[in-house]
């Protein structure tokens, strides 16, 4: 069965760029490719059936155009140079993004643009483009194209120097903003720290970026970078927003997590296998065994915590860093935190919490905030907070 097959025009997904190529009106040959990746992609044939679209008339220049065809669609900006250095005195010339049908490519057209006007300036200022069509020599151009294609599949980025010219593209997610990110909340890259570079992002993120570690909050990274929390939140929303981070919860040796019908993928598939041995290791000498991640994971169920979980378990003998183990389990839904929400059932007399350290955090509990978010509120250790409110008569707690 084709692997697209459960997939259909207008379906909303999004699916990889396949292949870019950048076509031209020759003054003697009329529309062709003058470079593709990978080669061959788009057959002369399938050109040619679409060619008066992708180099359009002069009324259609300039504007962001998509045309589908054959299991394939086609994003484009056309572009024309009006010159008498050139034959005829214009150089036409479309850069086209190629994906499947059903793909979703609005995100990709502002970046469509931005690589067109990249090409364009550079066109203007040294004649990058029009040179290798005449040489017949587009190896820089190819060279482009792949780096475009690769970086853009892999991590929805990508920056480009071509001499002195530098451009940074990024693929701009089109839906709703993301929920507000919160003082508790633990951001975690989905893609390699390293492969991004400084100037894709602004002073502030860029100060923040190292103290995202996959256990450190919001709250503790504005500590450790003596940055406004407020910033941090704004940062740290902006990085969710171009799906460059994740939020998963703080790790807590008194927190609860329950096993999630995925855990069986971890018996058959190999690649999770694989990828959960290497980021669960304690060390990279000493590798633990499949079964026994397994075994930790399934013995995360409601009223068992972590510490109890490592006591029974015993992770450092198994060769298992059980910090890292719970990271990998949130990221791949393995497993899901249980959190607990304190609600005050008597507003007659909700003030029998009494402790110096906190005061700020008597109050009416509507079973709406978690514990992990009024600990970052109050300054307190789950511990201390859930022995101040478990004194509480008037307080329960909704287990979810």
């Amino acid at each position: 069965m084709d692997a697209n097959s459960k997939y259909y025009e207008g379906c909303g997904q999004e699916g990889p760029i396949r292949c870019i190529f950048l076509c031209e009106f020759h003054p003697t040959a009329g529309p062709k490719i003058t470079c593709q990746v990978p080669e061959n992609y788009i057959s002369k044939d399938i050109f040619d059936t679409v060619s008066h679209y992708i180099i359009p008339k002069i009324q259609l220049q300039r504007c962001t155009l998509t045309v589908t065809l054959l299991g394939s669609k086609i994003l484009g900006f056309p572009v024309r140079i009006d010159n008498k250095k050139y034959a005829r005195n214009a150089f036409y010339f479309n850069l086209c993004f190629v994906c499947d049908a059903w793909a979703r490519t609005v995100h990709l057209e502002p970046l469509v643009k931005k690589l067109t006007e990249y090409l364009l300036s550079m066109e203007l200022e040294t004649e990058w483009l029009s040179k290798q069509s005449t040489s017949g020599d587009a190896k820089q151009l190819s060279t482009l194209m792949r780096q475009v294609m690769q970086d853009i599949n892999s991590r929805r980025m990508c920056t480009l120097t071509v001499g002195t010219t530098t451009t940074h593209l990024t693929v701009v997610r089109v839906n709703t903003d993301p929920t507000p990110v919160k003082d508790h909340q633990v951001p975690v890259f989905l893609y390699s720290r390293h492969s991004f570079v400084a100037d894709q992002w602004d002073l502030t993120t860029n100060q923040i970026l190292p103290y995202i570690d996959g256990f450190n909050h919001v709250s503790k990274i504005a500590s450790l970078t003596d940055v406004e929390i407020s910033l941090v939140r704004a940062c740290v929303q902006n990085l969710v927003y171009y799906g460059v981070v994740t939020l998963v919860p703080i790790f807590q040796y008194c927190a609860v997590y329950s096993a999630t019908p995925k855990l069986r993928q971890l018996t058959r598939c190999a690649g999770l296998q694989r990828q959960c041995v290497e980021f669960c290791a304690r060390s990279p000498r000493q590798q633990p065994k499949v079964n026994d991640l397994f075994r930790m994971y399934a013995g995360m169920t409601y009223g068992s915590t972590v510490r109890d979980l490592c006591r029974r378990l015993k992770p450092q003998d198994l060769a298992i860093n059980e910090r890292k183990l719970v990271l990998f389990g949130v990221l791949e839904g393995l497993i899901r935190r249980v959190y607990k929400y304190p609600i005050t059932v008597n507003n007659e007399d909700s003030s029998s919490v009494h402790s110096e350290h906190s005061q700020s955090m008597v109050r009416t509990y509507n079973g709406l905030v978690c514990l992990d978010e009024l600990c970052c509120q109050g300054g307190l250790s789950t511990v201390q907070l859930e022995e101040q409110l478990e004194r509480d008569s008037n307080v329960v707690f909704i287990v979810k």
